[in-house]
């Protein structure tokens, strides 16, 4: 069955940095869109970012660009999201998410056919 493992989540200062993974079973990873979402507590889930199948394209929101990255890679099964410059406002629960449809410009969870269980990231002012 398919599974979906974050990890790398945890607690950091403002300004600091965290790298988080996503470590996928269970599927042919390189045929699969990928992408990150977070949700804080009473927040609806907010799209973070998306990488195309072979990691050539990727697509993210003003609120991460230019401090976030996403990457994979496809020898590995496995997706990462570089986080700089994290802010209190970045505080939230991320989800690794994986797509059947090979569009990667979509910020919406319905997109989306598999979820991890997700990785608490908390930054401190």
């Amino acid at each position: 069955q398919v599974r979906l493992v974050e990890s790398g989540g945890g607690l950091v200062q403002a300004g600091g940095s965290l790298r988080l993974s996503c470590a996928a079973s269970g599927l042919t990873f390189s045929r699969y869109t990928m992408g990150w979402f977070r949700q804080a507590p009473g927040k609806d889930r907010e799209f973070v970012s998306a990488i195309s199948r072979s990691g050539g394209d990727t697509y993210y929101p003003d609120s991460v660009k230019g401090r976030f990255t996403i990457s994979r890679d496809n020898a590995k099964n496995t997706m990462y999201l570089q986080m700089n410059s994290l802010r209190p406002e970045d505080t939230a629960v991320y989800y690794c998410a994986a797509s059947f449809q090979a569009i990667v410009r979509v910020a919406t969870a319905e997109h989306y056919d598999y979820w991890g269980q997700g990785t608490q990231v908390t930054v401190s002012s």
